[in-house]
C-alpha cells in the first residue's frame, strides 16, 4: 500500500526548489493539491505507477537533502525555542519591546 508521508509536504517547503519542475509539480499535485496518483497520471499522461516512482524518487531526494543539511529539523527546533522564550519573557514581566521582538521572531519562523 502506497502511503502519504505528510512529512515530505514540510520538506518539499524547503528544499523544493532544488527539485526537478516536473517533480516539485507531481509532489505539489499529491500533497498540496490532494490529488490522487490517478488524476496526476491523467494530468501527465503517464501511468499511476509512473507516477508513483516519480513521487518516491522526489521524497528519496528531499529527505536526503534533509539528511545532510538539516533545515527544515533546525527551523523546528527554532520555533521552539522562540516560543519557550517568549514563555519566559512574560513570566518574568521583560519589557513589551522584548516581548515584541520575540513575537515578531515566531512570525518569521512561522
Amino acid at each position: 500500500m502506497f502511503t502519504k508521508d505528510l512529512s515530505v509536504a514540510y520538506l518539499l517547503d524547503f528544499y523544493g526548489d532544488v527539485l526537478s519542475d516536473r517533480k516539485r509539480s507531481v509532489l505539489d499535485d499529491y500533497y498540496n493539491n490532494d490529488l490522487s496518483l490517478s488524476e496526476i497520471a491523467q494530468e501527465l499522461g503517464i501511468s499511476r505507477q509512473g507516477v508513483r516512482e516519480l513521487i518516491k524518487k522526489a521524497e528519496e531526494e528531499l529527505n536526503f537533502y534533509e539528511q545532510k543539511l538539516h533545515l527544515a529539523q533546525r527551523f523546528g527546533e527554532a520555533g521552539e525555542h522562540a516560543a519557550a522564550l517568549r514563555t519566559m519573557a512574560v513570566a518574568h514581566a521583560l519589557p513589551d519591546e522584548f516581548i515584541r521582538e520575540i513575537r515578531a521572531l515566531e512570525e518569521c519562523i512561522g
